[in-house]
């Protein structure tokens, strides 16, 4: 089963998050809300995909591969109906997921991914999926270089946190595995993928510095999604959980208020 943080309420259970990070994080992305939400009466639960964190890798691994991992494992903890917190990578898995399997969508907090099947790689991205130039990319990676990578994008990051994301690097079959997932899949798989049909309360939360996943994207989920709010951060870019994370802990217990009057 994949390695994971977890964190509950000492009193009643309200209801269940779930966390899936994107690349090249971990659950250590989510130190921050696990215990905010579980102070607010939540389990809040975050896997480590194969290869980053403290999961070992699973190859291939491939879109495909990651998606059935998830759902191995929240049936490994019967997590039953959740709210899905997705970022990145993590939006890209878990929202294929769930549209297949209806059920386990509770609601929706999508920060800073996409789900478009007119969607475009950016520069990194096409860089990974170019034989050679990904190989080039990976295999050479010092971890100094990537501490200077991330705090190019956003000088939020700490040295705690490059020492948790640089692990998606520990070994050849680590690095490999980057590639694969980058080279997997084609945004034109998500033809068949309607987010209408996620009629769920959703949270858009967006950094709109963001040079990956761009606001307009932000915008697009909140016109498609049939039940959805946008919150935007001006200051934030694409790791917005890493770089404002009092701002995002607290629009996700503030949207999990709400949720519990709708359903109450």
């Amino acid at each position: 089963m994949l390695a994971h943080r977890e964190q509950g309420p000492a009193g009643a259970v309200r209801g269940t998050l779930l966390c899936v990070h994107g690349y090249p994080e971990s659950s250590y992305m989510w130190r921050h809300l696990l215990p905010a939400a579980a102070a607010a009466g939540w389990r809040a639960v975050a896997p480590d995909l194969a290869g980053y964190g403290d999961s070992p890798p699973d190859p291939p691994a491939t879109w495909t591969r990651h998606i059935e991992a998830l759902d191995a494992f929240h049936r490994a903890l019967d997590l039953g109906p959740c709210v899905l917190v997705l970022h990145d990578w993590g939006g890209l898995i878990g929202l294929r997921w769930a549209h297949d399997r209806p059920e386990v969508a509770r609601a929706l907090v999508l920060a800073n991914t996409g789900f478009f099947p007119d969607g475009r790689w950016h520069g990194l991205a096409d860089a990974m999926r170019t034989p050679g130039v990904g190989e080039d990319l990976v295999e050479n990676m010092t971890e100094e270089g990537f501490a200077g990578m991330l705090r190019a994008v956003s000088p939020q990051f700490d040295a705690a946190a490059i020492a948790e994301y640089w692990k998606a690097f520990a070994t050849p079959e680590h690095r490999r595995g980057q590639l694969e997932l980058y080279r997997s899949g084609e945004f034109a798989e998500l033809e068949p993928y309607d987010l209408a049909r996620f009629d769920v309360p959703a949270l858009v939360l967006w950094g709109a510095q963001d040079i990956f996943a761009p606001v307009s994207g932000a915008h697009r989920f909140a016109r498609e999604l049939p039940q959805a709010r946008l919150e935007v951060l001006e200051e934030a870019g694409h790791f917005v959980f890493d770089e404002a994370p009092e701002w995002s802990t607290a629009s996700v217990l503030r949207f999990l208020g709400e949720l519990e009057l709708l359903v109450a």
